[in-house]
């Protein structure tokens, strides 16, 4: 699968987060948006909802089953769960099997 793909996934992952948000908690699909830490968009629940979301479309759409949430993401240097390009960038490389 390409960044391209898995971007969508996220995307869609997203907007289907954000069909259960009320308008004013909405996720904007847009890749800077931020996810964590100060403006980030999510609290501790929605971050594992959408992360339980991507890993599942992922097995869906390419039979590659992933884990995102797991003792390597939290300790890299940069969290893959910073903003939605930092996320998107980081299940592309597990999916391509990159992920150093």
């Amino acid at each position: 699968m390409k960044r391209a793909d898995i971007e969508r996934i996220v995307f869609t992952a997203v907007g289907e987060l954000n069909a259960t948000l009320p308008d004013s908690k909405h996720v904007p699909t847009e890749g800077g948006t931020r996810l964590l830490g100060e403006g980030g968009r999510l609290d501790s629940i929605g971050l594992v909802d959408l992360i339980l979301s991507v890993e599942q479309k992922v097995q869906d759409t390419a039979g590659i089953g992933i884990t995102v949430a797991d003792e390597k993401a939290f300790s890299r240097k940069q969290s893959p769960f910073l903003t939605l390009d930092t996320l998107t960038d980081y299940v592309t490389a597990l999916v391509q099997g990159t992920d150093g």
